[in-house]
Formats: C-alpha cells, sequence, structure tokens
C-alpha cells in the first residue's frame, strides 16, 4: 500500500510542485486548500501533469470540524503542512490574521492527526527565523529572531513541534527552513501566480519581462556585496519539493525528529538575478535604483550540508535555469492562472 499524505496548502506554489513530486515518489495524496491564496485552475493541470485525478478537499484549515471529517473520510500516515499566510510586509500590518491563520492551522492540524494517530509531520519553515544574520552562510545551530510577524509564526510553529515531540515521542517532524523558492515546472503549466503585487523579486521581474509592470524597484546599491545590492540564495521550487520528498521519507525510514536548510548554499544578488532572467527571456528587463528598505539585510545564504548528509539531498538546478524555468512558466500564462 501507498503511504498517505494530507497535503494542507495544497494549490499553493510550493505545495503543487510538491504534490507533483510525492506522486512520482510513490505517495498517494489528499490535497486541502481554500483557495484563498491560489487557483482552482492548478488542479486541472496536475491532473494534465501526472495523469491522475487528485483527490481534494476544499476547506479552511483553521476549521477543526472540516478537518476532522477530511480525516475521518481519508486515513493519512502523514502531513506535509504548507498552508499559511506569508507576506512579510501584509504580517506587520496584520499581525492578529497571521497568527490566528499560520498558528491556528498548524494547532488544528496536528490535534487532528493526533487523534487519527498520523504523526509523521514536515513543516513548512523559512530562513526568516535566522532574522539578521549573524555570520554566513547560516548553518541551523545559528542564532534564531524574528523581525516580522511573519517569521514569529514560523519560529513559534517549529517550537509547537518540538514541545509535541517531547510530550509524545510517537510524533516525527521535519522542520524545513526555506530560502528563496523561485523558478517553476519544466512544463510552463504550474508556477507562482501572486496576487497583487508581487512581494518576492523572481515574480517581479518575470512581470516586468513580460510587460505586465514598467520596471523593477531595486532597494539599495550600496550594501557590502560585490555590486553593492541585497544577495540571497535561490532555490529551484522543483528542487525544494524533492526536498520535501527526501524529509518525508526519512520520517518513514528512522526514527526521531530534524531540522535542515533547503538551500543551494550561493548567493546571488538582485543584479544577478535581473541579468540572468534578462538573458533567459530575451526581454530587457529595466529597473531603477532606491533607497534601501527598513529591515533588509546585506546577504542570507545557507549552509546546505546537513541536508545533504541527512536527507541525501541537494539542490540541482543553477540560476540560468531557475529564470529559463520561470520566464517559461511566466511567458505561457502572462496574466497567471487567469490567462
Amino acid at each position: 500500500m501507498k503511504p498517505t499524505v494530507l497535503l494542507t496548502g495544497a494549490t499553493g506554489y510550493i505545495a503543487s510542485h510538491t504534490w507533483l513530486a510525492l506522486q512520482a515518489a510513490g505517495f498517494s495524496v489528499v490535497g486541502v486548500d481554500d483557495f484563498s491564496n491560489s487557483s482552482p485552475e492548478v488542479l486541472k493541470r496536475l491532473q494534465v501533469l501526472s495523469g491522475q485525478a487528485p483527490v481534494f478537499e476544499q476547506a479552511n484549515v483553521c476549521d477543526a470540524a472540516a478537518v476532522e471529517a477530511i480525516l475521518a473520510r481519508h486515513k493519512v500516515d502523514a502531513c506535509v503542512h504548507f498552508a499559511a499566510f506569508k507576506a512579510v510586509g501584509e504580517s506587520t500590518a496584520q499581525p492578529l490574521a497571521y497568527y490566528a491563520n499560520n498558528l491556528g492551522g498548524l494547532l488544528t492540524v496536528c490535534a487532528a492527526l493526533q487523534r487519527h494517530g498520523a504523526r509523521r509531520f514536515v513543516f513548512s519553515s523559512s530562513a526568516t527565523v535566522y532574522g539578521q544574520p549573524e555570520r554566513l552562510p547560516l548553518h541551523e545551530d545559528a542564532a534564531l529572531s524574528a523581525t516580522n510577524p511573519y517569521g514569529q509564526t514560523k519560529l513559534m510553529g517549529e517550537q509547537i513541534l518540538r514541545d509535541l515531540g517531547h510530550a509524545d515521542a510517537a510524533w516525527q517532524t521535519a522542520c524545513l527552513r526555506y530560502f528563496n523558492p523561485v523558478g517553476a515546472h519544466e512544463s510552463g503549466r504550474i508556477g507562482e501566480d501572486p496576487r497583487g503585487t508581487p512581494n518576492n523579486l523572481m515574480p517581479y521581474v518575470a512581470q516586468v519581462a513580460v510587460g505586465r509592470r514598467p520596471e523593477l524597484s531595486v532597494y539599495g546599491n550600496d550594501y557590502p556585496t560585490p555590486d553593492g545590492t541585497g544577495v540571497r540564495d535561490y532555490i529551484h521550487v522543483v528542487d525544494l519539493a524533492e526536498g520535501h520528498v527526501a524529509a518525508l521519507r526519512r520520517l518513514f525510514d528512522s526514527p526521531g525528529s530534524f531540522t535542515v536548510n533547503l538551500g543551494t548554499g550561493n548567493g546571488c544578488s538582485v543584479l544577478d538575478v535581473v541579468a540572468a532572467f534578462a538573458k533567459a527571456s530575451g526581454r530587457p528587463v529595466p529597473y531603477r535604483i532606491l533607497g534601501r528598505r527598513p529591515g533588509d539585510v546585506a546577504a542570507c545564504w545557507a549552509d546546505p550540508s546537513l541536508a545533504r548528509a541527512l536527507l541525501g539531498w541537494s539542490a540541482r538546478h543553477d540560476l540560468a535555469r531557475m529564470c529559463e524555468d520561470s520566464w517559461r512558466w511566466q511567458s505561457m500564462n502572462p496574466q497567471g492562472f487567469t490567462s
């Protein structure tokens, strides 16, 4: 029998790619989403790409009765939990909404899983838990802090899962600290489709290249980096999805819980991304230099060696491939899933 995985936030950007990776690895998937930040169109495209009709339940993970009913209908063996709000700026403006949704959903799902005896849990965490980096590259034992409510929900989520494991040794959890997910499925059928103004660099660059936006705003060119712009660790979303599969396999194959970084270990500047995207798309990416944004760090990239040692996982795709796949998605879907 294939193990069955409850996938929350299932039609979102990272989760939809993870759905395909889980199926390819031999897992059955029960997807849950309320479409608050995603499109039902994703399900149609997943069916085309996988050749399987998605098993899907529309529900909000904060709705305890709905989650309980889903687990009563589907026998699940593990959960990969993505469902969360994720915009840093919005979290600062709407902290109550972020704490209620991100922590409320986590608590509701874990309580239901515990009642149904499913105690393997992969948690979508974030490199934001490192706050202002004290040294680079960032290793998992670096000091933890958060500079915004979104980051706080990830820090608290990790703590909740640690406490759960201390209280009940049957719980096995994997906290995966992502760096900067970018790119899209090689088919161009699924990718990142942010609502409103993109909060992240790559989709903004893609929208400039495709003509949806006139130019990119670059916040600061006087950082102590090679070209003065901020440096980040960008990771292809397909590599990130494979990281979830590797983490889940580890939970099935070995006892215990763990926390790992999922990144490439390489930093790319804003202007590196602009140049690579212009090359991949054959389109200009005009930009304007503005002042620094409060709270931005000069540089941040991962030490991914623990994931390599523990999970046998390493990122495979370089920046050129990230941009090529992102452009394929954006050019095929200029208005996102509504194209």
